[in-house]
């Protein structure tokens, strides 16, 4: 959902006439689009804040803007720990950016905005979107569960939903536009349709999307467990373009814990929708989130997490040591698990996923794959000499693009130039080795096809000079540190993330923002 606010604050700055800052270039104007689910977000932030101290001062009229989960909740906050900060603004008045920005620079002073309710919804507002094949599309925001440990819902409010044709208008929007695959997003998608008196209306809109000529490929995150229905299953198997994978957030697989949580399901319930899960897909690829060292959390309690991973036997899972979120009723929860006894049982969980991901993933070498080329996803594939694409169950794939069968594999492929096949093109190969958290394929692509979204990739880069060309539509980075002998130093701080802010770097030309 950030990654989606990320690129609308982006597509917003560009409207208003700003334009994304070169690689290496000092931006005008830095943009934190910030998370609060985790503590470490608040420390990343305000670390990198005080980064950005010798290189304000060493750019005269540089702005600093701090928005998204973080901004709602600590609000004041931010500018009086980070006083050299020019605006702040909500979750719920992203379109207001430009804005702020005009009206710091105007006054000369920091401006805090922050509405108590949704304004506009984000999906309507221009985007620049990070990748030519794959967009996000939201489907509603907020959330109306009351999970014990979750300051979503205080920052993001009550859910609101999208009408379906809206939704669809967008899809077919980015369809025409060449994208191949969209996500659908929501805090829970599958309670979608319930504002719009149709409870069934998340299945409905699934089935939907499976009309649209053009779009090859549908994913959705995340669901509830409470409300995952049978429709949803079925619309799932039978709509060719849905994918195959599941991202279903368990957190706990004791029933103890997940009362304490406030979790209104329990782990026969959760166990029991995998199974129908996999008895209507077989090749499903099913991946979770789990948090370790909930206040109360016993051995007995961990070791049930342990036994449902077990037979759960998910594709991957993300993993989280509990962190208290001050505004949470777990915050203030009795029997606190000591920071010791987290970190051993997190060790454990991560040990045994990691060991069950990498049975799934060996599983699949000589299975044939289709893959959508990827853009920035394969991080040594310059060293490598390999692309990487995602397949349809979203697994991540490296390969060599270097040979174009022409037959069966034994018989004589021929060479790929280099740069022929595109970010956005599909390809089919074989994989040859399965590790924990990615596939590796070795051997000769055995198809390949050109796509608009391809199309679109090439024409972009095409348009943009030289050193534009590699830039990234939303960047995660900070800009250089300029040191200043005469101001005290911050304390270290690991570098931003994107589990806790996005930083969108923009410059503004010469002449000003318009």
């Amino acid at each position: 959902m950030n990654v989606h606010d990320s690129e609308r604050l982006a597509g917003l700055l560009e409207s208003a006439g700003y334009v994304p800052a070169a690689s290496g270039a000092e931006p005008d104007v830095v943009v934190f689009n910030t998370c609060a689910v985790r503590e470490n977000a608040d420390n990343r932030l305000y670390g990198n804040l005080g980064q950005l101290v010798p290189v304000k001062k060493g750019h005269p009229g540089m702005q600093i803007a701090v928005g998204g989960c973080l901004a709602q909740k600590d609000r004041a906050t931010i500018l009086r720990r980070a006083p050299w900060v020019d605006v702040v603004f909500g979750t719920h008045n992203l379109h207001r950016l430009p804005v702020l920005l005009e009206r710091a620079r105007h006054n000369a002073t920091a401006q805090l905005e922050i509405a108590e309710a949704l304004e506009v919804f984000p999906s309507t507002l221009p985007t620049r979107r990070a990748s030519h094949h794959a967009a996000w599309v939201s489907i509603s925001v907020g959330c109306d569960n009351t999970c014990t440990f979750c300051i979503v819902p205080s920052l993001r409010g009550v859910e609101r939903d999208r009408r379906p044709g809206d939704v669809l208008a967008e899809v077919e929007a980015l369809v025409a536009e060449g994208v191949l695959e969209i996500t659908l997003l929501g805090q829970n998608v599958n309670s979608y349709g319930r504002s719009l008196g149709d409870p069934g209306a998340f299945a409905k809109l699934l089935r939907a999307c499976g009309a649209v000529e053009g779009l090859e490929r549908v994913r959705f995150t995340s669901p509830h467990p409470r409300d995952f229905t049978d429709d949803v299953i079925e619309a799932m198997a039978t709509t060719p373009n849905v994918c195959h994978q599941l991202h279903m957030p368990l957190q706990s697989g004791s029933d103890a814990v997940l009362r304490r949580m406030r979790r209104s399901y329990r782990r026969d319930r959760y166990l029991g929708i995998i199974s129908r899960v996999r008895a209507a897909m077989p090749d499903a690829a099913i991946t979770t989130d789990i948090i370790v060292g909930f206040p109360g959390e016993t051995e007995a309690d961990f070791s049930d997490t342990l036994d449902v991973v077990r037979e759960a036997r998910f594709s991957g899972a993300f993993t989280f040591q509990y962190s208290p979120r001050p505004g949470t009723p777990a915050a203030t929860m009795d029997e606190q698990v000591d920071r010791a006894t987290v970190t051993e049982r997190y060790a454990r969980l991560v040990a045994l996923q990691d060991e069950i991901s990498w049975a799934h993933n060996r599983a699949l070498v000589e299975r044939r794959v289709e893959l959508v080329v990827a853009e920035g996803e394969g991080r040594k594939d310059d060293a490598t000499g390999r692309l990487s694409g995602r397949a349809r169950d979203g697994r991540l794939v490296h390969f060599r693009a270097a040979e174009l069968a022409t037959g069966p594999l034994d018989e004589h492929p021929r060479a790929i130039a280099a740069g022929d096949i595109r970010p956005g093109d599909v390809v089919e190969t074989v994989v040859t080795r399965g590790a924990p958290h990615h596939l590796t394929a070795d051997g000769p692509v055995l198809a390949w096809r050109r796509t608009r979204a391809g199309d679109a990739w090439e024409q972009s880069n095409q348009a943009m000079t030289p050193t534009a060309a590699n830039r990234p539509a939303v960047s995660l980075g900070m800009p250089a540190r300029r040191p200043d002998p005469t101001s005290p130093q911050p304390p270290p701080t690991a570098p931003l993330d994107a589990a806790s802010a996005d930083a969108c770097r923009v410059g503004v030309p010469a002449a000003g923002p318009r």
